[in-house]
């Protein structure tokens, strides 16, 4: 049976949309440049800061009819979108079976596509090859790699997960990625381990560089510091160790009006894995679709009841406003958060 609230969660108080009311701000989406598309929620991995609540038991995967569905709305709209960029992420979004024919369709159209890879992935049977496919379709590939030192990454990761991550990131500067001139690009994603704020990234990335070149000879393009989201896993993790209030007071306090201008959903829509649409890939995880599935607190349930992609048109994702909540100052304290790392 399909369990509602009753309340739908844009009625809920937001204190996000009153701090913006009380600077004389509104958050609207002003183009639409990238389509993030959760290609499914299955994983090799179970992170303790995954905002997704991926793991190897998920078996959330989108079928090949929604990638085509998807491929379709792309061809009738080209003309009047501005879309660069297609961001893949999952759980491993490599872990869809359809991956790589829906990889080859979109860069086939001239789109640019981002992998969201976990590294460790690259080393399972049947993916050892995806370092040489993803450099034939020119994949920038966007990794997780929250630190350059051992204890830090297999404490939020998993045992074992950083010596894999270095074996695979060699792998993928042996073809090529992260290397001078060959324009395949390799980025690491920071985010914390604990309950602080990223660092300034430009200083990271500069340790990053070094250590890693150091320590394995190992080359990468940019680093993105990313926020952990009071969400799902990082959400369970605050609340059981009593340190949800000091941090959403850590994220307020840290709000910089300048960030709301470049936060990534003013340019971005979140497309989750049966196709309904959000205004970002954390509306997503609290199921806070655009339209539909109003109030329901099943994820299944938004995902199948939620308004498709296919049934809108750009004029209307465009100029759009933007649902918020209390998760929204993670993009905006501080140096700012993005898919793209920092903002300032």
């Amino acid at each position: 049976m399909i369990q509602t609230v009753s309340l739908p969660i844009a009625d809920e108080f937001d204190p996000f949309a009153a701090r913006l009311a009380a600077d004389g701000q509104s958050l609207n989406r002003v183009s639409l440049q990238t389509l993030q598309i959760n290609v499914g929620k299955m994983c090799n991995l179970a992170c303790h800061h995954c905002h997704v609540e991926a793991g190897p038991g998920r078996t959330e995967i989108m079928a090949p009819e929604v990638c085509e569905r998807i491929l379709n709305w792309i061809d009738l709209h080209r003309d009047s979108l501005d879309l660069q960029t297609v961001d893949l992420t999952g759980g491993a979004p490599e872990m869809n079976p359809y991956f790589r024919q829906f990889v080859s369709a979109l860069t086939s159209r001239g789109l640019h596509v981002l992998d969201r890879c976990n590294l460790t992935i690259l080393l399972e049977d049947g993916y050892t090859d995806l370092p040489d496919f993803l450099a034939e379709h020119r994949v920038e590939i966007v990794a997780s790699l929250p630190c350059y030192l051992e204890d830090n990454v297999d404490k939020q990761r998993g045992q074992g997960v950083y010596h894999e991550s270095i074996e695979a990131l060699l792998k993928l500067n042996k073809v090529g990625y992260g290397m001078p001139d060959t324009g395949l690009k390799l980025d690491l994603v920071y985010n914390p381990v604990g309950y602080g704020l990223p660092p300034e990234q430009a200083p990271l990335q500069a340790d990053y560089k070094r250590e890693l070149a150091k320590r394995y000879d190992i080359h990468f393009n940019q680093l993105f510091t990313i926020t952990n989201m009071p969400i799902k896993r990082f959400e369970h993790a605050l609340n059981r160790d009593g340190k949800m209030t000091s941090y959403m007071s850590k994220l307020t306090e840290a709000h910089r009006m300048g960030n709301v201008d470049s936060v990534m959903c003013r340019n971005l829509i979140s497309v989750g894995w049966q196709g309904t649409v959000y205004d970002c890939d954390f509306n997503q995880m609290l199921l806070m679709p655009l339209d539909g599935a109003e109030g329901l607190i099943d994820e299944h349930a938004v995902e199948q009841q939620g308004r498709k992609l296919w049934d809108w048109t750009p004029d209307e994702l465009v100029g759009r406003s933007i649902q918020t909540g209390k998760h929204c100052f993670g993009c905006t304290a501080g140096g700012g958060s993005s898919c793209t790392g920092a903002l300032t």
